[in-house]
C-alpha cells in the first residue's frame, strides 16, 4: 500500500512558477513509477508528466513540454513537478500517482493522491 500526499499548489500569476511535491509512504517507493495528472473544472483528468522508478526516463504532455520538469528523490520518498511559465490554461487540480512497473501516460496507476489546486491568473 502506498499513500500519496501532494503539496505546493496555490495562486500564481501567468508567467510565474510553482513547485509541487508528492510525499509517498512505504519502503518500496523507489520501485514505483510516478506520474502527475491534472483535472480542470468540467474536464477529464489528463496526463501531465511521468518518471520511471530510477528517474532515468521522463515523459511529458505536449502542452507542458519545455515548461514543466518532473523529478524524484528516492531517499526522501518524494516526487516533484517544477512548473515554469505558467499559463491560465494550466489551472487545475493536480494529482500525484504511483504504479508498479514502467511509467505510462495513461490513467493506469495503482495509487492516487487527493490533489492540490493550482490557479493561474491572467
Amino acid at each position: 500500500q502506498v499513500q500519496l500526499v501532494e503539496s505546493g499548489g496555490g495562486l500564481v500569476q501567468a508567467g510565474g512558477s510553482l513547485r509541487l511535491s508528492c510525499a509517498a509512504s512505504g519502503r518500496t517507493f523507489s520501485t514505483y513509477a510516478m506520474g502527475w495528472f491534472r483535472q480542470a473544472p468540467g474536464k477529464e483528468r489528463e496526463f501531465v508528466a511521468a518518471i520511471s522508478w530510477s528517474g532515468g526516463s521522463t515523459y511529458y504532455a505536449d502542452s507542458v513540454k519545455g515548461r514543466f520538469t518532473i523529478s524524484r528523490g528516492n531517499a526522501k520518498n518524494t516526487v516533484y513537478l517544477q512548473m515554469n511559465s505558467l499559463k491560465p490554461e494550466d489551472t487545475a487540480d493536480y494529482y500525484c500517482a504511483a504504479k508498479r512497473g514502467v511509467a505510462v501516460t495513461t490513467l493506469q496507476y495503482d495509487y492516487w493522491g487527493r490533489g492540490t489546486q493550482v490557479t493561474v491568473s491572467s
